[in-house]
């Protein structure tokens, strides 16, 4: 049996997720479980402060899944600063992490801080941690992070969230720091991994995700026109991709990913 746990992004939290994570617990054998962690300052941590390292955040992450006696071994299902939260998890506790799936994510010192975070979307985080009004807040985050027309129900559902458990300015600028303070590591952490990745991300630039593929001989997958909330515009393509991923059995050692970068 195996946890697949799923940590999401900046100042967004497991509700988020929206039906993913039911789409994922279809496609996987029976007996996996599906387990979706919010970050401090996030969901339902929303009182807590959060790290503003990446290491503290994963350490807490960590300790949020013992708490919750989900078992082991984990495969991290990660967006963006979660991708960020699982490579530390899976680099300080190797021998509790199957594998990763980094999916939109970044790393300092394989891509430019401009690709990390384009300019255009910098401001309008900026303009979104600054505003007061909760739906028009979430409405903008639908606009930088989804590439199709924004659901008038999705937009009520995140309005919700954000009134629910408001993620403040210091905890949304705290993560924009852990981000992007975070720098690579020299080796891919020895476990198996899997990059996804929206080439149209107006986000973070699909050049990070290549970067990594590069560096680390990892496969890359691309979705031709999804936004970054791939979680959001495509859930079932993203499923999909998750389940059809070869993980080896508990206990066996890591295969050596040849590079390989598609569409599908």
């Amino acid at each position: 049996m195996t946890t697949w746990v799923l940590l999401r992004g900046l100042a967004r939290e497991s509700r988020h997720w929206g039906e993913f994570p039911r789409l994922l617990q279809q496609a996987l054998p029976a007996g996996d479980e599906v387990l979706a962690l919010d970050l401090p300052g996030n969901g339902s941590r929303w009182r807590e402060r959060s790290p503003a390292s990446v290491e503290a955040l994963a350490e807490a992450a960590r300790a949020e899944w013992q708490r919750r006696g989900a078992p082991g071994p984990v495969v991290l299902v990660a967006l963006s600063l979660g991708g960020m939260v699982a490579l530390q998890w899976a680099m300080r506790h190797t021998a509790e992490v199957r594998g990763c799936v980094l999916v939109n994510s970044s790393l300092r010192g394989l891509a430019m801080p401009w690709q990390r975070l384009r300019p255009r979307a910098l401001a309008e985080l900026l303009f979104v941690a600054l505003r007061g009004d909760a739906h028009a807040r979430e409405r903008r985050v639908l606009r930088l992070t989804s590439n199709y027309p924004v659901c008038d129900a999705t937009a009520e559902d995140w309005t919700a969230h954000a009134r629910s458990a408001p993620v403040s300015r210091a905890n949304m600028l705290r993560q924009l720091l852990a981000a992007a303070r975070f720098r690579a590591p020299r080796a891919a952490p020895p476990v198996p991994l899997l990059l996804l990745a929206s080439t149209q991300d107006r986000l973070a630039s699909v050049l990070c995700s290549r970067a990594m593929a590069r560096a680390w001989q990892a496969p890359l997958v691309e979705h031709p026109t999804a936004g970054h909330d791939l979680a959001l515009d495509e859930p079932a393509w993203f499923a999909r991709q998750v389940a059809q991923w070869a993980v080896p059995p508990a206990g066996a050692s890591a295969p050596r990913h040849e590079f390989a970068m598609k569409l599908q």
